[in-house]
This record gives C-alpha cells, structure tokens and sequence, in this order.
C-alpha cells in the first residue's frame, strides 16, 4: 500500500558534541578521574557522566577537570551530537525527497551553542520547526574524549553530559504535531528525564495515533547512579514493552535494561514482553537481531556480524581522521530510513529486517570514516551514494551466511 508522504517525528537527545581526539584512556591524567566503583560519578571508556557528577566526584570544577584531561587544548571539531537529533539527521540525508518530512521536537537554551547547533542542522533536510529555544539554562552539551587506539586499536570514546534546557522538555510541550505522524522516534531520551519517564504513555499515544514505533537507547546514568544494583527503567509497565515496534541498543545498555548479563536471557527478556523486534549492537563486535513478525517477517535471534567492507577499508588507509563517535546514532538512523522506504512500499508484517539491518549496519560503519556524528554534504545525495556502496556489500556478506 503506497503513501503519498511519510512523515517521521522524533524527539530525545540533541545537544552539542565536543569532540576531544589523542585522550589516551590509560595516561595519569584520565586515570585520576576515573571511576571507582560503579556510578560513583567518575570517567570510565564508553560510558556517560554528567558534569556535576564528576566535579562532586574529583571536588573540582569542571573546567579544571576538561583542562587537565585535554592538556587544555581546544576542541578538535564541534558537531551536532545526542541520539535524537543525529540518527534523524542521517534518515533526512538518505530519504532526502518531497515523499519523506523528518521532524525534530526538543529544547536547548538562548546562547551561542544555539546558534551554532542550528547553523548546522540547516544544512541538512530535518524540520526544526518544534525545535524551541528557552531561557534561564544552558544548551545540552557533550565533551566527547576520543582514544582511537583503545580496545586493539578498535577505539572508544567516553562522554560528560550537560542536561541543561533538556531538564525542561517535556511531554505536553510536543504538542499534537508530533503525533500526527507514521513514524515516531525516541532517541537516548534518559538524556531528556521528563520524556524519559513518561516514555509508556507517549508510546501509548503514538499507538492510538497508529504510529510505528522506533525507541533507541542510550547510557541511563540518571538511573546508574541514583539504583546502581536495579535495572534502567524503560518502560513503567510490563506490557508498555509490546508498543514499541523497533528497539535499538547496545550490549551494556541491553543488560542494564533487561537485569541479565548472558544475550539468551536478555534477548528472553525483550521477547518475552513482545517488543516487536530489537537490535543490539556491540561496538566492533557481532550483533544480534530478532522480529516476532509483527511488523517484519520473522526472524528468530541472530548473530550478525559487522560489515567487512568498512573494517577492511579503515585497515587499507591510515590516513582516515574519523572516528567511532555517532555509528551508534547513525546505526539508528539507517535503520528508520530502511523502515520509512518499506513502509512506503510493503505491507507491515512483510518488511525485510534484513534490508534494514544492512542498512543501519552500513549507516553505523559509515560513521567511522568522519569526526563527530554528522556528515555534512556538499550536495544532496553524496551521503546515500557513499552508505548504499557498503550496504550493498553487506547484504552480500550476511545472504552467504
């Protein structure tokens, strides 16, 4: 059944990346500040703090602390950061016609990094319309530290959060709008609390709206910090879990959700409370996939790997300056477009998750190739014409399996 425009609404995190490379993880510097026991407000490789943590953590300021952990040098590339707004950003790159609208819903402050954060986003297809700026606190911002050779030389990054004018997004503030829409997307919103924990009565409503639903998760440290030893509140209720049509996770995030460890029982938890279909990626690890036929055909738990083209071509030339910052986000962003296109032109419970998962796969490994989460083209359709080569390659990869 065709549709004459797809319209795919989002909200969650967005905020402004500060991306800090050559941050070695083992020096003295990082080491100092680096945690302890788990949720205690320190730095650990992957993981996310927020700022007054940290500073109550090492009982200095911030600054000090930015200072000492990047030999004060300046930032090496500002970008659009936050899994909201970048995985969106790269669906308006790859759907970028008259058939699709992507809409953005969030908040950030009255200040520079406003301006900055909307010069960028300009330059890429998303409608920022619902994207408001208020005053009386900071806009959200990340300070990304990079260490490329971390993990055998496979990378890592570790992130310090500044919720700021997110503190004050709430649900009632997405308006209408934001429902009337085929496709809505919750992105890292334990960055955004108010949406975060109404997150059952807005997928409630998305349902009633009969949107599909697409939630992608991000470190909850809100919740790591305030009940380390429980798992992340998701969901309020137990059947919440069966509105959401796509979930997308990390391993760690994954676990932390689900209370297990093993990927049988935490695949047997998302199961076992009918999310639709779920993936959960493990950096530059295998990842692992289910559908229970409700929205793509069915897929029993599978391991997948990454895509061999991209691993292969960032061996061949060291001389790519990207970095791991965003596969998540961009990962997230393919895999929308993917269900935007099959919604367009298939039938829900007929969809490929296979075509989705080589292009989220492809999205992510793509993301390696650039500094910063945002790929900025200088003309429309360089950036589809560049993931469609890999996608292409992995869609051959995983068929010979």
């Amino acid at each position: 059944m065709k549709k004459s425009k797809i319209i795919i609404s989002g909200t969650g995190c967005a905020l402004a990346d500060n991306l800090y490379t050559g941050v070695k993880f083992n020096s003295p510097q990082f080491q100092k500040y680096s945690s302890k026991q788990t949720g205690d407000g320190g730095l650990s490789p992957g993981k996310l703090v927020f700022t007054e943590e940290i500073e109550k953590f090492a009982g200095t300021s911030y600054n000090n602390i930015l200072s000492s952990l990047t030999d004060k040098h300046e930032a090496d590339a500002f970008n659009i950061g936050g899994p909201g707004i970048v995985s969106l950003i790269h669906t308006s790159q790859l759907l970028n016609n008259a058939e699709y609208e992507i809409k953005f819903f969030g908040q950030m402050g009255e200040d520079q990094t406003a301006t900055e954060i909307l010069n960028l986003v300009k330059r890429t297809p998303v409608n920022t319309s619902n994207y408001r700026k208020v005053k009386g606190k900071p806009s959200p911002f990340t300070d990304v530290l990079s260490d490329a050779a971390y993990n055998n030389n496979q990378g890592e990054r570790t992130f310090i959060n500044n919720i700021g004018a997110a503190w004050d997004f709430s649900p009632k503030l997405l308006g209408e709008e934001f429902f009337n829409a085929h496709i809505v997307c919750f992105g890292g919103t334990a960055l955004v609390p108010q949406i975060h924990d109404n997150l059952s009565s807005l997928l409630t409503k998305a349902k009633k709206h009969n949107c599909l639903t697409v939630v992608n998760t991000v470190y909850d440290f809100r919740n790591e910090k305030n009940n380390p030893d429980k798992p992340w509140p998701l969901c309020n209720t137990r059947d919440s879990f069966k509105l959401i049509d796509l979930l997308l996770m990390d391993y760690e995030e994954a676990a932390r959700i689900s209370g297990n460890k093993t990927i049988d029982k935490i695949a047997a938890f998302f199961i076992d409370r009918e999310v639709a279909s779920f993936i959960i990626t493990n950096g530059g690890k295998e990842l692992y996939a289910y559908s229970n036929g409700r929205i793509f055909k069915k897929k029993d738990l599978s391991k997948l790997p990454v895509s061999m083209k991209v691993s292969e071509d960032l061996r061949k030339d060291r001389k790519i300056k990207g970095d791991t910052t965003g596969c998540g986000d961009n990962f997230a962003g393919g895999a929308i477009a993917s269900l935007a296109w099959q919604l367009k032109t298939s039938q829900q419970g007929k969809f490929d998750f296979d075509e989705l998962l080589a292009w989220a796969v492809s999205s992510g490994g793509f993301a390696c190739f650039y500094l910063g989460g945002c790929y900025f083209e200088k003309s429309p359709g360089e950036k589809i014409s560049k993931v469609e080569a890999y996608k292409i390659e992995y869609s051959k990869q995983i068929s010979a399996l």
